[in-house]
């Protein structure tokens, strides 16, 4: 990625606005792309809107020839997908795409207590539908592709997904990163990725929800109204890949470190 080229964000929403925000502070050359742009990207420069919507060929024009992708929303239906791809990235365009730590097998062991660590060669689940499109981009038109873990964040918070008893205290895993976390390596995979890569984005440690739940009720009194109840195991998903060939450190690595921070900014200090 040339410090001139532009770059699109198709798709601006929670993580794209979060790409956007840190690309303006580099000083890279970046524009916002929404099917609505005048409805949804209002706190971004009308110059640097762009109305885009993989479903509009019509709309498809309006990107720079020059520029470079983060295609943030999922890879499906394939065929609007694979013919978008065939009009618009040419070799000499970078893309990455946002994939989900879904798309791998859980590959449970009963004999395990901990399920295996997954990494970029364990495989895919070729039958769901965004897989295929992700697979079709990454080996006919060189995208790299970012396995995402959980994502979590200002104003979307596990604090609050305990309060609201969307989560509760089960004994399945569950991997997160942070938004920044994730907009950081976004920009640093379209600079430095390997073109036709995959790599697992996470913050390395997976928790189960009944661990995270008691933390966050020690410190902060919030318990879940859901009960305890069987869960399926989860993942762990491996996140070495990205960071040593990319060459990041993570900002939040630490979860609960992370979640007193946004406690602190919403205001919701730890009881003393």
């Amino acid at each position: 990625m040339s410090a001139s080229r532009p770059i699109v964000i198709l798709g601006t929403g929670y993580t794209g606005r979060w790409i956007h925000k840190l690309a303006k502070e580099q000083c890279l050359p970046i524009l916002a792309s929404s099917r609505r742009p005048e409805q949804h990207l209002g706190d971004v420069a009308q110059p640097a809107r762009i109305q885009f919507d993989l479903d509009d060929p019509a709309t498809w024009s309006a990107l720079p020839l020059e520029a470079d992708l983060i295609w943030t929303f999922p890879a499906v239906p394939l065929e609007p997908v694979q013919s978008f791809a065939k009009h618009y990235c040419d070799s000499s365009r970078r893309l990455v795409v946002l994939g989900s730590t879904s798309a791998y097998e859980r590959g449970d062991d009963p004999e395990m207590n901990l399920p295996p660590w997954i990494d970029e060669t364990s495989p895919a689940n070729l039958g769901l539908p965004r897989v295929q499109g992700e697979e079709y981009l990454r080996t006919q038109h060189g995208a790299m592709i970012l396995r995402v873990a959980g994502i979590y964040g200002p104003n979307r918070n596990p604090v609050e997904w305990i309060r609201q008893g969307r989560v509760g205290p089960t004994n399945k895993l569950v991997n997160l990163i942070h938004v920044e976390d994730l907009a950081q390596l976004c920009l640093l995979t379209l600079r430095t990725g390997q073109a036709g890569n995959v790599y697992n984005i996470s913050d390395g440690h997976p928790r189960r929800w009944a661990d995270i739940c008691a933390e966050v009720s020690i410190k902060w009194g919030v318990v879940s109204p859901r009960e305890t109840s069987p869960s399926q195991p989860g993942k762990r998903i491996c996140n070495r890949k990205a960071l040593e060939q990319l060459g990041y450190t993570l900002r939040h690595s630490d979860l609960y470190h992370a979640l007193a921070d946004l406690q602190l900014e919403a205001g919701d200090r730890i009881p003393r």
